[in-house]
């Protein structure tokens, strides 16, 4: 693996003790976010730009989202509030920007695609602090990516390892074989979105093809499937998001988000109801922002041009 190394002025932002700290809460996807409700009057629909073609979006402390484009790897930021957004990160020809989460201290972290790449971006400069190649150029389809601990865990849907990579910190690469009931089916996207454990010693991945849903051991890649309950399977899964013992399973092209209860050991997940909205146009992935989740409509089914119209939509949970 090769990587460039960070700009000095931003090395050492987070120590590693000061990250395993926040472990538990951002790998949980539970910023102080989950304190602070949205007022009725904040809108529950906003524009992106024209042919952003949008992917992954994060929210962090603060009512902001950030979502990634397809169209050139830029990141585009919005005012919950207001609904009102501009670039960050203008992108670069030849880049995408699919899952992203936004760190502590500002930094995002964002998964490459078809690259191979991880990017790490400064959300107040708009500036590329770093870029690790984590696997060759082609073959492979780095997705989405989860805080957790002292790295940004990151999933291959063309391959069976989890990469992670340090987080506020220079350090190497730790590339994660999956085995146990992992199943790696050749040609379609598997790993795709991932959440931390509400212990925040593991990791769990949705299978997007046929739709399973995987805990993770991070110590040994040991990959145990969770038995559904009320649902056949996850098909199209694509983003998660977990708050405490409740998993969130957007499905992509089913336009809904199905809605599990944890057992305690991870075992099992059982299927409460599910979420659905006559705005969803193929949502991708959420992130949550008090009793709200924000969701960006990819619209895969729609011809994806320069002048196609995107947007990202909330709803209540």
């Amino acid at each position: 693996m090769t990587r460039n190394h960070p700009q000095p002025s931003r090395r050492a932002v987070l120590g590693g003790a000061a990250v395993a700290a926040l472990a538990v809460a951002t790998g949980a996807g539970t910023a102080s976010a989950a304190d602070a409700a949205p007022a009725a009057a904040w809108p529950t629909e906003f524009p992106l730009p024209d042919g952003f073609l949008p992917e992954g979006i994060t929210i962090g402390a603060k009512p902001y989202a950030y979502m990634g484009s397809r169209a050139n790897g830029a990141v585009y930021r919005t005012d919950l509030r207001t609904g009102e957004g501009q670039h960050i990160y203008e992108g670069a020809t030849g880049t995408v920007a699919i899952g992203l989460k936004l760190d502590h201290d500002g930094l995002l972290y964002v998964a490459g695609g078809g690259g191979g790449s991880a990017r790490i971006v400064d959300s107040r400069t708009g500036k590329v602090v770093n870029t690790y190649q984590l696997t060759d150029t082609t073959g492979h389809f780095i997705n989405d990516v989860i805080l957790l601990g002292d790295r940004a865990w990151f999933t291959d849907s063309r391959d069976s390892v989890l990469y992670g990579v340090p987080r506020g910190r220079d350090g190497e690469v730790r590339g994660l074989p999956l085995g146990g009931d992992w199943v790696q089916t050749p040609n379609v996207n598997n790993a795709n979105g991932v959440v931390g454990t509400p212990d925040g010693r593991g990791l769990i991945v949705v299978s997007s093809t046929p739709g399973k849903l995987y805990h993770v051991d991070l110590k040994t890649g040991h990959a145990t499937e969770i038995t559904l309950n009320g649902a056949d399977n996850v098909a199209n899964g694509d983003g998660l998001l977990r708050i405490g013992h409740t998993l969130y399973v957007v499905q992509n092209r089913q336009n809904l988000i199905a809605v599990f209860d944890l057992d305690t050991d991870i075992r099992s997940a059982t299927l409460r109801r599910t979420i659905t909205d006559p705005r969803f146009d193929v949502p991708t992935t959420t992130a949550r922002w008090g009793n709200r989740l924000y969701l960006v409509n990819a619209r895969f089914t729609t011809p994806q041009t320069p002048e196609t119209t995107f947007n990202g939509v909330a709803v209540t949970i």
